[in-house]
């Protein structure tokens, strides 16, 4: 689960961690009204949704008088904002944070993240604070220190002065970040986190740090120890196809490709977009309904595919294990009727009754596609699509 910058923020504070005055606004006159009781000469106003690159989409602008904060707030909600993480549709701006500004020295990256490959959370440390860091990692990586916590001790003070040591400052000034990491892990820890993600974490001109931009991810299989957290959940900010299927306990991730995928089991759901992408299309989704693969449970599965206007075909692979391949192709045969699907169909089924679920496939006077391995799959799903 994403959290806005502001509900971030207001956590990290719990935390210890230093963060600037701000307040969130709905409307322009609160915009005012907030600047007004920042007190500071200078504020930002941040448009607030969940997505990374807002300063440059002209989500974000300086303000020198509450008046230019109210103008400000006029111009960013209501608009459509497009980064390169919020796709070409782009993210309506519903509200928008007022902040005190501060005297920026040097700005910072810091990121932690679960690290699964190497079972412990990555903590990444860059002096290139505010640039793009996918940018930084491509052409400097020499600019980038990672440290792998081991959880089982946690951050130690000798890692924080190596980080301090690697962004060039000195022993007064490590010890202060050095706080600013402990607390940053003590956060990420005690909340349950995956994505901790500082842009920039900024030393002012009075060498002090400040928290200037922060975005986080709670794991969703926790959230049941953090109710409070939970409820900051932003439907606005949640695709209604992904909304719709957590209701039916369907795991489903909308992406941008062309070709709709129906599997069960997460790591065949991966391989099967794997091996559309090496035919030369792009998977539309990622769905996973689960060993309960019932007609009803594929009927809705289908409607949540075809929801997306860019889905060209769509490819079910499923392993019949708990749930028989005949009942699973009876389920998609009876959904395909009643949704009267017009996309080319691709099916591959495997596992128990294989045989006879593609009899009930083949019998059922549809125009389904049938595939024996994901290979053939794959390969049918890309000429249905180039024959369009």
């Amino acid at each position: 689960m994403n959290l806005h910058e502001y509900q971030s923020k207001a956590l990290m504070a719990r935390f210890g961690l230093p963060i600037l005055k701000g307040r969130l606004c709905y409307t322009p006159k609160e915009a005012q009204a907030a600047a007004d009781s920042i007190g500071t000469s200078v504020c930002v106003v941040k448009a607030q949704v969940h997505a990374g690159g807002r300063g440059k989409a002209g989500g974000v602008k300086l303000a020198k008088s509450s008046e230019e904060a109210k103008a400000n707030a006029e111009k960013i909600l209501g608009m459509t904002l497009v980064t390169p993480q919020t796709g070409k549709a782009g993210k309506l701006v519903r509200k928008v944070y007022v902040e005190a500004g501060c005297d920026i020295a040097r700005e910072f990256y810091l990121s932690m993240l679960v690290d699964r490959a190497q079972t412990c959370i990555s903590m990444v440390i860059s002096a290139e604070g505010g640039m793009d860091i996918e940018e930084v990692a491509e052409k400097h990586p020499e600019k980038l220190l990672t440290l792998r916590i081991n959880p089982k001790v946690g951050l130690q003070s000798f890692e924080a002065n190596q980080a301090g040591f690697f962004l060039g400052l000195n022993l007064e000034t490590t010890r202060k970040l050095g706080k600013v990491l402990a607390g940053c892990y003590r956060f990420f820890v005690s909340c349950d986190l995956s994505l901790l993600e500082v842009n920039p974490l900024v030393l002012t001109k009075q060498n002090e740090f400040i928290v200037l931009d922060a975005k986080c991810a709670v794991d969703n299989n926790a959230l049941f120890r953090h109710p409070e957290i939970e409820e900051m959940q932003d439907y606005d900010e949640v695709d209604d196809r992904e909304l719709k299927a957590s209701r039916l306990e369907l795991s489903y991730i909308a992406l941008d490709g062309n070709i709709g995928c129906m599997v069960n089991g997460a790591g065949l759901a991966m391989a099967t977009m794997d091996i559309i992408k090496s035919y030369g299309e792009t998977p539309a989704n990622f769905l996973d309904v689960g060993g309960g693969a019932t007609k009803e449970r594929v009927t809705e599965a289908f409607k949540i595919i075809l929801a997306d206007p860019e889905v060209e075909a769509i490819l079910v692979n499923i392993f019949g294990g708990i749930m028989r391949c005949d009942v699973i192709a009876t389920g998609v045969v009876e959904a395909a009727k009643e949704l009267g699907i017009k996309v080319p169909l691709v099916v591959r089924l495997q596992g128990t009754n294989v045989e006879l679920g593609n009899k009930i496939l083949s019998e059922s006077g549809l125009k389904i596609i049938s595939a024996t391995t994901m290979d053939d799959a794959a390969k049918k799903i890309s000429e249905a699509v180039g024959k369009r």
